[in-house]
């Protein structure tokens, strides 16, 4: 229901009976992309002559859709790389970066797994290939099954950065389109091994994680998350061609709101402090 009223909405612009101008499009991170689909389904409810599309394709695919001109809003779930940065100066873009939520990437098992904890060394060793079997880790005697994401993804980039340490991942690793994929294929498999968005974690459990072998194993939450001690953390953007103004500027700065704040943790995020949140208010 929800691409049938986004398509009439297209066509009606399409024909011209939405007026030029109140058409915002958001393209970018599937880990962000049902609350960006959220949030625009609330603004538009309160500015009926606004109409916002939004898509997902990853990180990666949002910047690049920045940098052609062909979207508004880019979501991610990573920074721009250096590259990146300079492909953008060269084209005359000027990104300009909004943190509008936090997310813990939470490691999925399926529920039947007996494994609780894993540290983010063992973590590196699963997908690089170096470890291979549940039982090297306290598990099963099976072979892991991993699941990851494309390399287009901001979460398979950021992974790559923080946990693999730049390693490559495993070729045994197999990249799926988006988190709501790698969390339905490791609910159907009993000894796989998945990463993605805590929001996206349903019909599977996620594991504890310790940042080392001294440290205390620590589960992903608000308070977590918030606080920095669930290490694998980190900030989701929106990113903009300049410093958002008119309709732009208004919907950041309601999704920067308490209420915008708040649907993001209905959805299973977690909010910015509100002191972020509020330094991050475009005047």
């Amino acid at each position: 229901m929800k691409n049938v009223i986004i398509t009439m909405m297209v066509l009606l612009f399409a024909v011209g009976l939405i007026a030029a101008g109140s058409n915002i499009t958001i393209k970018g991170s599937d880990t962000l992309v049902r609350l960006g689909q959220r949030w625009a389904e609330e603004y538009m409810k309160k500015h009926k002559d606004i109409v916002i599309q939004v898509s997902g394709g990853g990180s990666g695919t949002g910047i690049a859709a920045l940098l052609n001109g062909t979207t508004d809003i880019c979501q991610a779930s990573r920074n721009m790389k250096k590259k990146e940065y300079k492909l953008a100066e060269e084209k005359g873009i000027k990104p300009y970066r909004v943190s509008v939520a936090l997310d813990g990437i939470a490691i999925y098992l399926n529920k039947e797994n007996p494994i609780t904890t894993l540290s983010l060394a063992k973590l590196k060793g699963i997908y690089t290939g170096a470890i291979t079997n549940w039982k090297e880790v306290g598990g099963p005697d099976h072979r892991i099954i991993l699941y990851g994401r494309e390399n287009n993804s901001g979460t398979y980039v950021f992974f790559k950065k923080h946990v693999l340490d730049k390693e490559d991942y495993a070729d045994a690793a197999q990249a799926l389109p988006g988190t709501a994929a790698v969390v339905h294929a490791v609910s159907k498999d009993k000894y796989g091994i998945g990463y993605g968005g805590i929001a996206w974690a349903k019909g599977v459990k996620y594991t504890a994680v310790k940042k080392d072998n001294k440290s205390t194993a620590v589960i992903p939450d608000v308070q977590t998350v918030s606080n920095g001690t669930y290490p694998i953390s980190r900030e989701l953007y929106w990113f903009f061609n300049g410093v958002p103004k008119g309709e732009m500027k208004a919907l950041v700065n309601w999704a920067l709101s308490a209420e915008g704040q708040k649907l993001a943790e209905e959805m299973g995020y977690i909010p910015l402090p509100k002191e972020l949140a509020e330094a991050n208010i475009i005047e």
